[in-house]
């Protein structure tokens, strides 16, 4: 009895990690889509040339996006949803079969993408409190994307 029961707990699982995987649809391009949701928010709205940026965050040579919604004005007001801890950042991956899927959300004030080591990695600078300080300095964290996981690497 205690096989079945085994048995079964682990065709659940089996069962349930597609499942998790089909919940997000996979988008054909995010700018459009990031665009799209703004059009519907916003009356009037102007998307900067740095609103989309593409580059191959996991290091797969696969070219993937990272959306800035500090570089766009809605009715007027520029980022709408930033704030003192900088404005979001949408990253996507680009999967071999064609099209994205979003593996983060971040708010921070910038990024920089650097090469350590052998490897491309984001420095995101943002508030001070993320690396648990209370000083005027941002915080400094360097991440690598691996698979579809941001790894972080160190803080200052």
């Amino acid at each position: 009895m205690k096989t079945v029961i085994v048995l079964l707990c682990n065709i659940l699982l089996l069962l349930a990690a597609p499942m998790a995987l089909a919940q997000q649809q996979l988008l054909s391009d995010p700018e459009i889509y990031e665009k799209d949701h703004f059009r519907e928010r916003c009356k009037a709205v102007e998307f900067d040339a740095e609103f989309v940026n593409r580059l191959d965050i996991n290091n797969d040579g696969i070219i993937d996006a990272v959306v800035n919604e500090g570089a766009m004005a809605c009715d007027g007001k520029r980022g709408p949803d930033c704030g003192e801890d900088g404005c979001p950042h949408n990253f996507y991956l680009q999967v071999k079969e064609g099209g994205y899927f979003m593996i983060a959300t971040a708010q921070i004030y910038s990024y920089d993408f650097i090469q350590r080591f052998g490897n491309m990695v984001f420095v995101l600078k943002m508030h001070p409190r993320f690396c648990d300080r209370t000083d005027e300095a941002p915080c400094e964290m360097t991440v690598r994307v691996r698979g579809a996981k941001f790894t972080t690497i160190s803080r200052k």
